[in-house]
């Protein structure tokens, strides 16, 4: 799995791609709540505090999903770098993963651009 390039890419990319649909989701729900603000008032009932709460639950469950990920592309990035050995070689694996904790998500997609990507193409293969 950690040589898997659909893996590598989808937990580099994919914190910073729940970021972006996190906040795009945000400002549509604020853009609903705020446009149907008038509807809220003149209804009877509990109508609006259901309708809001409704809409509320999915985008926690969407956050929910993010820290999931995001989770997972930490502990799946210190893994691959405490196994790779350019890094022991170099004394950069402390670096990288204090990178990882403290930039966590674009310090995932710098390094798979830094040290996978990059290196990719670099590797010889036996033949």
């Amino acid at each position: 799995m950690l040589r898997s390039k659909f893996w590598q890419a989808f937990f580099a990319i994919g914190p910073i791609a729940m970021l972006f649909l996190g906040m795009i989701a945000y400002f549509i729900f604020l853009f609903f709540i705020f446009s149907n603000m008038d509807d809220f008032n003149h209804s009877s009932g509990n109508y609006s505090a259901h309708l809001i709460l409704g809409n509320l639950s999915i985008f926690l469950i969407f956050i929910f999903l993010a820290v999931l990920i995001s989770f997972g592309s930490l502990v799946f990035y210190i893994v691959h770098a405490a196994n790779n050995p350019n890094l022991r070689e170099n004394n950069m694996l402390l670096v990288w993963i204090l990178l990882f904790i403290f930039a966590n998500g674009i310090g995932q997609l710098i390094y798979w651009i830094i040290e996978i990507v990059n290196k990719r193409d670099k590797e010889i293969i036996p033949g």
